[in-house]
């Protein structure tokens, strides 16, 4: 069984290279207008939806949605504790720990 999620194409969107264009022109995204707007609306997470320009097997380009979530950790990032420095010991102090025999 893979790892891998389930490929999820994005319906009305096409990508082309223009092999006689330019070298600062990659390529023409079309959209189907009718197509595009349901795949976006079902997609939509907070106003965006992400998408990536892949090359398949066969050496043509295709759009895929893009499904990668960060994971989000519930807990806050815990700081390990930080030493303080200690104070000196007042002369009281050390004069009762040169009472002790060993």
């Amino acid at each position: 069984m893979s790892n891998q999620k389930e490929k999820i194409f994005a319906d009305g969107f096409r990508f082309e290279r223009r092999e006689n264009a330019p070298d600062f022109v990659v390529g023409r995204l079309s959209l189907k207008v009718d197509e595009a707007i349901t795949f976006i609306k079902s997609y939509e997470k907070g106003g965006w939806v992400n998408l990536n320009i892949l090359v398949g097997r066969s050496g043509n380009p295709y759009v895929e949605l893009d499904t990668y979530e960060p994971t989000k950790k519930n807990e806050p990032t815990q700081q390990p504790p930080v030493n303080k420095p200690t104070a000196a010991p007042s002369p009281a102090s050390q004069e009762e720990d040169d009472d002790i025999p060993f």
